[in-house]
C-alpha cells in the first residue's frame, strides 16, 4: 500500500486509509472475475484496472505486480473455504468436506478460479506451481491423519488406506466441481455425499 493510503497522524483522519482499502478490495474483486474467466496467464492487469476505474499505474500503487494480486485473490479464496468448512473441533473431516462442496456450489467464481488455475499450475513454469503442489500434498497429509483418528474412533471404515482415501476425497471433489462448472444441472452435494457414505462409512458393505 502506498503512503497516500495510510492515515495521517497529523490530520487524525482515517478517510484516505479507508478509501485505499476499499479500492484495494475492489481490485481484488475484479481480479477474481477476470482470473476465474481467463486464468492467470490470460488475465490482464489493464483489463482489471479498467473494470475498477483506475489506470494500470494506479493499480500497481496497491499491488506490486500480477503475481502479488493473484496471491491475494487466492488467499481470500482460501479464507472463504476455511470459513465454510467450519471449526475442525466441531466437524469431522467428512462433514467439513461436505460443507466445502455446498459452499463451492454457491460460489461459481471462486470455484472456477480454482479449477482453472490448478490446471494451469501443472506447468512447472507457472508462478503457483510450487504452491499448488504443496497445498495438495499438505492437505492430503492432514486429511490422512484425520482419517486415521476417525478409524480409531470407529467413524471411518477400517479397510481403507488413509493416504489413498485422502487423495481420493480431493480428486472426487475436484472432478465433481469440474462437471458442475460445465453443466450446472449437476448437483454436487448429493453426489459427494453418496461417495463419502459408500466409501468411508463403517456401515457400508465391505470392499471386495
Amino acid at each position: 500500500m502506498g503512503t497516500d493510503d495510510r492515515p495521517s497522524g497529523g490530520r487524525g483522519s482515517r478517510g484516505p486509509y479507508v478509501t485505499g482499502q476499499a479500492r484495494r478490495q475492489a481490485i481484488v474483486d475484479e481480479a477474481l472475475a477476470v482470473f476465474s474467466r481467463t486464468g492467470f496467464h490470460g488475465g490482464s492487469l489493464r483489463e482489471i484496472a479498467k473494470r475498477v476505474g483506475v489506470t494500470p499505474a494506479g493499480l500497481l500503487h496497491h499491488f506490486a505486480d500480477k503475481e502479488e494480486l493473484f496471491a491475494e485473490v487466492l488467499r481470500q479464496r482460501d479464507e472463504a473455504v476455511r470459513a465454510a468448512a467450519g471449526d475442525p473441533a466441531e466437524h469431522t473431516l467428512i462433514e467439513q468436506a461436505k460443507r466445502v462442496v455446498a459452499h463451492n456450489q454457491t460460489s461459481r467464481g471462486l470455484t472456477s478460479l480454482y479449477a482453472i488455475v490448478s490446471a494451469e499450475a501443472t506447468d512447472p513454469e507457472h508462478p503457483s506451481h510450487a504452491d499448488f503442489a504443496a497445498r495438495y500434498r499438505v492437505r492430503a497429509d492432514e486429511a490422512a491423519e484425520i482419517l486415521r483418528r476417525g478409524q480409531e474412533a470407529g467413524e471411518v471404515r477400517a479397510d481403507i488406506a488413509p493416504e489413498h482415501a485422502a487423495r481420493l476425497i480431493s480428486a472426487v471433489m475436484d472432478g465433481i466441481q469440474l462437471q458442475w462448472l460445465l453443466d450446472e444441472s449437476v448437483d454436487m452435494v448429493p453426489l459427494f455425499e453418496e461417495f463419502v457414505t459408500r466409501y468411508l462409512d463403517p456401515a457400508a458393505p465391505p470392499r471386495p
